[in-house]
């Protein structure tokens, strides 16, 4: 493995939050494992060894810090030094997909044999993909033991255990303790509500946390999103279960307070890592920039606006009707068209300040008639296409394992053109490297004449150039800056082919998707 140990130890030593989830200490003295910022002493350069994954380290013999908590790291960018197989394979592993199949059908879903992808992870992660998915469940339980009220037996099955026993058996063998003994040492001073979950999500700084906000806050859809003192908050919907969850920026720590209310449990881990996915918590900001800032019309950007993620989502569908919904119209025409199709066709759910539905089902919206909320017949049309792609199966946006393979059917759809997808891409299925080079607010930022001149420009910021592209969606670091404040967020042009006869749209706002 080309893992340099002296800049880890540099880290190590530093306690640099910048490196918090990149690796893990093992201390051989003490047999734990922990995080770059661990408030312990610090050992000796000769006691410790390092480790690319905290799987690795629990592979190793070493048992989680009960100090520094290596289950509230920030993810690991798993992109950075892997291949496209491995990470792929760790969304999936995310998203539930070893535990439901096992090995061989993980590796069947990337189109490589088990022995291969066994090679790949130990390459490049240290750990098997069992060892991943098993490390994971296990820092999701403890997460459970300490920031929540749940009986161990929910504990177990919230985080993919199936029985207490085995459950037990994990914690002991890992932590030497048994579960109730940890929840012990755990001073909570509050009592949650009933199906109400608290939760601490850290990340790598900087963040620009008031950017992400303004970007979410002229895209939040009336009733079902709300941007509001400092937070935002939205309606979700789990296998006919209904709840709501709430993001703000945790004071006095690099990390984000998250707020959960879900009648069932075991739908926590997968909410939690969609929220992760949401808030691009596993971004590397610095590696990213030391990329992006060797473009002279970037580097500035970058330093006006230090920590500006890629804005996630929480539903696939959801997003790509919100991004038809906002070709050639303004950021609030399309939220107020948004805000129609939710009132006429969503279901009532009051979770009170503001959040009064669930966003419609593609089932409903398959033969809805959108054009009583005010949608062109055109668009209205092209909604209903996904929405029935959606019901039939030809396109899911959840486990997707071929981003091209998918970001192609998408386009079969008339009315979804190149831009469409490409923004799909960077939202919802969170490709760092996605890019709507045809957009003409990128063209206009570097005052370039065609799409193919801002691909040549770009080849120098992959696999980044979603980030680019983030930052290029401002005329300037300080305009950005000024805007972030007011929670606005600009208007910019773009040229999206809107069918496979490529008309131009010159009057939609980029915003607006």
């Amino acid at each position: 493995m080309n893992f340099d140990w002296r800049v880890c130890s540099r880290a190590r030593l530093s306690r640099d939050a910048r490196f918090d989830g990149k690796f893990f200490i093992g201390v051989l003295t003490s047999g734990v494992y922990c995080r770059p910022i661990c408030p312990a002493r610090t050992a000796k350069e000769s006691n410790v060894r390092y480790f690319p994954s905290s799987a690795a380290a629990a592979e190793a013999g070493f048992r989680p810090c009960l100090r520094c908590r290596p289950e509230c790291s920030p993810g690991t960018p798993a992109w950075l030094g892997t291949p496209n197989t491995v990470l792929r394979a760790l969304r999936l592993i995310s998203e539930n997909g070893f535990e439901d199949d096992g090995m061989e059908a993980l590796a069947g879903k990337l189109g490589i044999g088990a022995r291969h992808l066994r090679r790949l992870f130990l390459k490049h992660l240290g750990a098997t993909p069992s060892a991943v998915a098993r490390t994971r469940r296990l820092s999701f339980a403890k997460q459970l033991i300490d920031e929540t009220n749940l009986p161990m037996s929910q504990v177990a099955l919230a985080a993919g255990f199936g029985c207490v026993r085995r459950f037990n058996d994990s914690v002991r063998k890992t932590y030497k303790r048994t579960p109730s003994s940890i929840r012990r040492l755990v001073r909570r001073t509050l009592t949650q509500p009933e199906n109400q979950y608290q939760f601490s999500l850290g990340f790598r700084p900087p963040y620009h946390w008031e950017g992400m906000l303004a970007f979410l806050a002229m895209r939040a859809i009336p009733g079902v999103e709300v941007v509001q003192n400092g937070a935002y908050r939205r309606s979700i919907l789990l296998q006919d279960n209904a709840g709501y969850f709430e993001v703000s920026r945790k004071i006095g720590s690099d990390a984000l307070a998250v707020r959960v209310q879900f009648s069932d449990p075991c739908y926590l881990y997968f909410i939690i890592e969609r929220v992760r996915a949401m808030f691009d918590l596993s971004a590397d900001w610095a590696e990213i920039a030391r990329t992006l800032k060797r473009d002279a019309a970037l580097a500035a950007r970058l330093e006006a606006a230090p920590g500006l993620r890629v804005p996630g989502c929480w539903d696939g569908f959801e997003l790509a009707v919100r991004a038809i919904l906002g070709q050639q119209i303004s950021v609030k025409g399309a939220s107020t068209l948004a805000g129609r199709i939710v009132k006429g066709f969503g279901t009532t759910f009051a979770a009170g300040d503001q959040i009064t539905h669930l966003f419609p089902r593609p089932e409903v919206l398959a033969n809805a008639d959108l054009t009583s909320a005010g949608v062109t017949s055109a668009r209205a049309q092209t909604i209903r296409n996904l929405a029935r792609a959606v019901v039939d199966a030809r396109i899911s946006f959840d486990k997707v394992v071929n981003c091209d393979e998918f970001l192609n059917d998408l386009c079969e759809i008339r009315g979804v053109g190149s831009w469409t997808a490409q923004y799909v891409a960077m939202r919802a299925l969170g490709e760092p490297d996605a890019f709507p080079s045809g957009d003409l607010g990128l063209l206009h930022a570097l005052a370039l004449k065609n799409s193919r001149e801002l691909e040549v420009r770009a080849e120098a910021w992959r696999p980044w150039r979603a980030y680019a592209a983030m930052y290029l969606w401002t005329s300037s670091g300080e305009r950005y800056a000024a805007q972030s404040k007011h929670a606005s967020w600009g208007k910019d042009f773009v040229t999206h082919k809107n069918s496979t006869r490529s008309r131009r749209a010159t009057g939609c706002s980029l915003a607006a998707q």
